[in-house]
């Protein structure tokens, strides 16, 4: 049996969903909640299998109790239900450490079928999404224009140096190298360095700064 937790603001559709996945037989609710506290209280005390978590909460909302739940329990399973597919809040919520993001209006049997794949540890995305996401993220990149100053930062960081040596290199400080890279991953829609980097070699940026005696 898959222990659920159903988290949603609005009193209706929290009843709504957990009717509907308790009339799974292998699925079991073990409690709703209507705002991100009190799924982080629940989380903790009932350890479901899974969260079925809503975003737009208040005070604390799908995201930040995502990223509060993963933090006192690393091995939780949190799929996010929610009503719209804005790219910005679907990257959060996976970034905060969702397994998954479903749509409200899925088919109730691709709910069920999500609740299941979270339960695994896989991570279910409404093809809606997967769609949305990628022309989000090559929009934002093909437009995507740095500084000088991140330019060379960035350059410097895809030939394998790192914050100390670019510091150096270009005679700032450290922690304003690091203040440079956050903004280059803000600008391209990443949250790493590792992915920065592979956007910089995909690109003539580290083409000119490599062609360049150091």
């Amino acid at each position: 049996m898959i222990r659920v937790i159903v988290v949603d603001d609005h009193p209706v559709v929290c009843a709504g969903l957990a009717r509907l996945i308790a009339a799974e037989d292998d699925l079991e609710v073990l409690a709703t909640a209507l705002d991100g506290e009190k799924a982080i209280e629940l989380d903790r005390t009932l350890r479901p299998d899974v969260t079925l978590m809503d975003l737009s909460m208040h005070p604390v909302d799908g995201v930040e109790a995502t990223r509060r739940i993963m933090a006192q329990r690393p091995d939780a399973h949190v799929l996010v239900l929610a009503a719209t597919a804005d790219p910005p809040h679907v990257l959060a919520a996976i970034d905060a450490g969702a397994l998954g993001f479903l749509l409200k209006d899925s088919d109730p049997t691709a709910i069920g079928d999500g609740i299941r794949a979270a339960a695994r540890g896989e991570s279910p995305l409404d093809p809606r999404l997967a769609s949305t996401l990628v022309r989000d993220r090559h929009s934002r990149r093909a437009g995507v224009k740095l500084t000088d100053r991140e330019a060379e930062v960035l350059a410097l960081a895809a030939q394998g140096m790192l914050n100390k040596q670019i510091a150096r290199t270009l005679g700032i400080g450290e922690k304003t190298v690091k203040a440079h890279l956050g903004r280059v991953y803000e600008r391209l829609g990443v949250t790493n360095r590792a992915d920065a980097v592979a956007w910089a070699l995909d690109s003539d940026l580290v083409q000119t700064a490599t062609s360049t005696p150091s």
